[in-house]
């Protein structure tokens, strides 16, 4: 399977799936790099695979949908383009051979789902939307705090190896902040020049990893104590609640410059 992330507006990523025939897209934002893409390597679209309904995350599907036919899957409780099939958790998505689970990940914005499987080529893959970045996570547009952590939790829960197809190359400015939250986190430090790297020679930063995200991403270590101290500190968040901590981190992160 080749797994492409395909680049479009600012910093958006497109994620593209195929096995050399048959391909499936998630979050077309864009319909052009989408439709470039599978002409110039003689591909047709299997599916359509939608995470929330944000204008850069559909932009794309109507366009798709009317030029290939490809069946679309979105969130049962947003609103998607028409004609397609709605998913709340523990649906789930065959195509390609692959069999991906649904997960409900609140938040970001109140019907935003997720997409798992557990083996694509001996090893698990997430599409997350704008759910769970490189080093942080959306922003709470619709959802409330307890909510996105505990969609976060849901993620964080799943095997250390899983690949982490996030939607946004933000990477490098959410770990300039992880790292003022945790400048004692040498995992984070040393990932933090990994990163910076792999943009100045042009390549993204994505896929992460689980594994990846639980040591380095301030999101999901609200229960690490210098992460809870440095909110504190900051906001004044209450150390022995999570979501306290957590809604003091993402303020912070909201007006971090």
């Amino acid at each position: 399977m080749n797994l492409i992330p395909l680049p479009a507006f600012q910093d958006n990523y497109l994620w593209l799936l195929h096995d050399g025939q048959r391909a499936l897209v998630v979050d077309p934002g864009d319909a052009a790099p989408v439709r470039e893409y599978l002409t110039r390597n003689g591909l047709q679209l299997a599916a359509i695979l939608v995470t929330h309904h944000h204008p850069d995350h559909i932009g794309g599907v109507a366009e798709l949908h009317a030029a290939t036919g490809a069946p679309v899957w979105g969130p049962a409780r947003e609103r998607i383009p028409e004609p397609f099939t709605k998913l709340a958790e523990g649906d789930a998505v065959e195509v390609l051979g692959l069999r991906f689970t649904v997960i409900d990940v609140p938040g970001h914005t109140a019907g935003h789902i997720a997409y798992y499987t557990p083996d694509l080529d001996g090893r698990p893959l997430l599409f997350c939307g704008d759910t769970l970045f490189s080093g942080g996570c959306g922003r709470l547009f619709e959802g409330t705090p307890a909510q996105m952590l505990d969609s976060l939790d849901k993620l964080a829960a799943l095997p250390d190896t899983t690949r982490v197809c996030c939607t946004h190359e933000y990477t490098l400015g959410n770990l300039k902040f992880a790292t003022v939250v945790e400048p004692g986190n040498t995992q984070l430090i040393h990932y933090r020049q990994q990163c910076e790297s792999q943009r100045a020679h042009g390549e993204p930063t994505l896929p992460s990893s689980i594994a990846t995200e639980k040591a380095i991403n301030p999101f999901l270590r609200t229960r690490v104590p210098e992460v809870a101290q440095a909110a504190k500190d900051h906001g004044g968040a209450d150390v022995k609640d999570t979501v306290s901590v957590f809604a003091t981190l993402r303020q912070w992160k909201n007006e971090f410059r």
